[in-house]
């Protein structure tokens, strides 16, 4: 391995072949609030309304190193109040390995948080079930499809931004 690059600011080499890597994974920031608790706490099997929202925040360091971040929000009402309101920053350092600049975007915004997904999910499904709410279960997220809404949204504020030029 003495032949591959190394970034001595983060772990070992960078790994040829290899598209993206987990140096490391952190929950950066976690916010649980059960504003009308013990009240609400009955109301837990009864919930029918709430939203899940993920977002993907990535950040360049140094060279090949990423921050990958996942911001979940997570909001449960039950009779027009809120029961609960999670939000949630899990960060991943990752590293890019030997690949076509073209393909760094696509890796960070897809494969990025696919691989940081479950372990955020565990945290909200304990979080919910440790305030005293049945574990909320999120679904799988398809993140190409969000990687695909999110550039079709940039190019579309792009053309309405050339459209809009005096």
């Amino acid at each position: 391995m003495a032949d591959q690059p190394t970034d001595p600011s983060f772990g070992p080499a960078t790994i040829r072949g290899v598209p993206i890597t987990v140096m490391a994974q952190y929950l950066k920031d976690l916010s649980f609030e059960s504003p009308g608790a013990p009240a609400t706490i009955g109301v837990a099997t009864e919930l029918r309304e709430g939203s899940v929202n993920v977002d993907v925040k990535v950040v360049p360091l140094s060279g090949p190193n990423y921050e990958v971040v996942l911001r979940v929000r997570v909001e449960a009402n039950h009779e027009n109040k809120v029961i609960y309101l999670l939000e949630m920053e899990y960060g991943g350092l990752v590293q890019i390995g030997d690949v076509a600049a073209e393909t760094v975007e696509p890796i960070l915004m897809i494969e990025g948080p696919r691989l940081l997904f479950p372990y955020a999910r565990s945290i909200v499904t304990s979080m919910t079930r440790d305030g005293g709410f049945a574990p909320l279960l999120i679904n799988p997220i398809d993140f190409a499809a969000m990687y695909r809404d999110f550039k079709r949204k940039n190019r579309e504020a792009a053309a309405a931004a050339t459209a809009n030029r005096p």
